[in-house]
C-alpha cells in the first residue's frame, strides 16, 4: 500500500461496519492466505512479509471509541485558589525526563490538595543522565506560570524570609498504600512553612477532589511546553523530516534488556556481551518461570519483531520512520533490514551539537516529534508513551498505538508463525485500534463513543 495512507480520514462509525467487518476479516483471511510466508522463528530471523499481502493499513480502520479531554478541566478552574496559603512547596523530581514530568504533574495536585504555593521544581538529573539542565533549560517558565494560573499559585522567587533557607524534606516516593497526603505532609508543611517532597510512587489521583485533579491536568497538558530555543530546535528537526512519517518509540537497550530478565536468542555477540554487563544482579528467569514472563508481555520486543508485527499491520515498508530512541539501541538491523528509510536525531543534526546534547535535551526533541508526527507506534508503554499519547488525544491526533508484547508472546507460544501469527496480530492489534485499548489515559481524559 501507497504511503499515501497516512492520509486516509477516520470516519465515524456507521450501522455499515457490522455489516462491513465479518467480510472485511474473510477477505483478508483469504488474501493472506495465498501468500508464501517463512516458518523460521522470529527470534531468530527478520521477516519481510510477502509483498503480496494486501491487507487494510491499521489507520484505516473506524474507531468505535476515542480518548478526549474531559470537560471539567479544560475550561477554567473549578474552586477559586484560598485567599491564604499554607506554605510553600517544591516538588523534586527525579529520573528521565518524562519521569520527572510525571512527577511534575503529581506536585502540582499535591500543591494544590495542601492549599500551598508552588515554588519552580527542581529537577535532579545528574546521577541519571550525568548532567546539571533544570527546569528551566527545558520548559518555558513563564508559559507555564501563566497556564497555571487560577489552577494552583507558582512563584519563582521565595520570600526572604526563607529564600536562605533549605526547604525541611519530606520524601513520599516510597510511600505504598492509601497514601494520605493532607494527613501525611500537611502538619510538616505548616510547621516548616517551606517543604520539599518526590510524590508517590503509588499515589491514588482518584481520591483528589476535582480542583487538584483540575490543577494536575491543566499543569501536565496545558501548561508544558519547550522554552523557545528548544522549540526552535525542535521545529528545525521535525521540518528536516521527510514527510509523512511515523514516530516509532523503540526499547532495545542494554539496560532495558537487563532489567526486564529477559533472554533472547540469536543475538549478536556484542548485544549479548552489552546486556551482561547492564544484569549486575538481576539474573534472567529460566525454564517455566521465563515462558509465564514472557506471556506476561514483561520482555520488550526486538527491532525484529518490531519489523514483523508493523508489516502485519500493514504499514507499507516504504515508510518514513522517525526513531524515537535513546542511545545504545541494539539490534537495529532487525528494523532497517525491512524498513529502509528510519531516521534518528542524528541523521539530521550536526555530529559535534548532537554529541554535546544533554540526554534531556535529546528526549525533549523526540516528544516533540512524537506529539507531532502523522502517526505514533511504541514498543513500550513508559512515561514518554503515556504523555505522547495524551498529548496526540489532546490534539485530535489519534493515529497512536502500542504494540502489544503480550499477544506478540501469547501467539507465539502456541506456535503460531508466519501468516498465521500476522494474522492474529493483526486482529489483536485492530481490535485495540477501533475500541481505543492500550492508551490508558489518566483521570484527565475521558472515553466517548463515536
Amino acid at each position: 500500500m501507497a504511503s499515501n495512507s497516512w492520509h486516509h480520514h477516520i470516519r465515524p462509525l456507521s450501522g455499515t461496519l457490522f455489516l462491513a467487518f465479518p467480510l472485511l476479516l474473510i477477505a483478508f483471511f483469504f488474501a493472506a492466505r495465498s501468500s508464501p510466508f517463512s516458518a523460521l522463528s522470529l527470534s531468530r530471523n527478520p521477516l519481510s512479509l510477502p509483498t503480496s499481502r494486501r491487507g487494510s493499513v491499521i489507520w484505516s480502520a473506524n474507531r468505535l471509541f476515542e480518548w478526549r479531554p474531559c470537560g471539567w478541566w479544560t475550561a477554567k478552574a473549578i474552586t477559586a485558589l484560598p485567599a491564604r496559603s499554607n506554605g510553600y512547596v517544591r516538588i523534586d523530581c527525579y529520573g528521565g525526563l518524562n519521569q520527572m514530568r510525571r512527577d511534575l504533574c503529581d506536585g502540582v495536585g499535591i500543591a494544590r490538595l495542601l492549599n500551598a504555593t508552588l515554588v519552580l521544581p527542581k529537577f535532579e538529573v545528574a546521577a541519571y543522565w550525568n548532567e546539571s539542565s533544570g527546569f528551566g533549560d527545558i520548559f518555558d517558565v513563564d508559559y507555564f506560570i501563566q497556564q497555571t494560573m487560577g489552577f494552583v499559585e507558582v512563584v519563582k522567587e521565595l520570600p526572604n524570609d526563607l529564600a536562605s533557607k533549605e526547604p525541611f524534606k519530606v520524601d513520599c516516593s516510597k510511600r505504598k498504600g492509601n497514601f494520605d497526603y493532607v494527613e501525611a505532609v500537611l502538619p510538616a508543611l505548616k510547621k516548616h512553612h517551606y517543604i520539599s517532597i518526590t510524590p508517590a510512587m503509588s499515589q491514588r489521583r482518584d481520591r483528589y477532589p476535582l480542583y487538584a485533579k483540575a490543577a494536575l491536568c491543566q499543569s501536565c497538558y496545558r501548561a508544558l511546553r519547550l522554552n523557545k530555543a528548544l522549540e526552535a530546535k525542535a521545529k528545525e528537526l521535525f521540518n528536516a523530516i521527510p514527510k509523512p512519517f511515523l514516530s516509532l518509540h523503540l526499547r532495545f537497550e542494554p539496560d532495558m534488556v537487563a532489567y526486564s530478565q529477559c533472554e533472547y536468542s540469536g543475538l549478536s555477540p556484542s548485544s549479548l556481551a552489552a546486556i551482561d554487563s547492564a544484569r549486575g544482579d538481576r539474573k534472567p528467569w529460566t525454564g517455566d518461570a521465563a515462558i509465564a514472563w514472557r506471556n506476561r508481555g514483561k520482555c520488550p520486543l526486538t527491532p525484529a519483531e518490531t519489523a514483523f508485527i508493523l508489516q502485519s499491520l500493514s504499514i507499507p515498508t516504504n515508510t518514513n520512520i522517525y526513531l524515537a530512541a535513546g542511545d545504545g539501541l541494539m539490534e537495529i538491523e532487525g528494523l532497517t533490514g525491512s524498513y529502509t528509510k528510519v531516521f534518528s536525531k542524528s541523521s539530521f543534526l550536526d555530529s559535534e551539537d548532537f554529541v554535546n546534547m544533554h540526554g534531556n535535551t535529546k528526549a525533549a526533541l523526540d516528544y516533540y516529534i512524537s506529539i507531532n508526527s502523522d502517526g505514533y507506534i511504541a514498543t513500550y508503554f513508559g512515561n514518554m508513551d503515556k504523555m505522547v499519547s495524551a498529548m496526540r488525544v489532546l490534539n485530535g491526533m489519534h493515529k497512536t498505538l502500542f504494540l502489544s508484547r503480550r499477544a506478540f508472546a501469547n501467539y507465539s507460544e502456541k506456535g503460531l508463525q508466519g501468516e498465521k501469527l500476522a494474522d492474529a496480530l493483526w486482529r489483536e492489534h485492530f481490535d485495540d485500534f477501533v475500541t481505543g485499548r492500550g492508551f490508558a489515559l489518566p483521570e484527565c481524559f475521558c472515553e466517548f463513543k463515536l
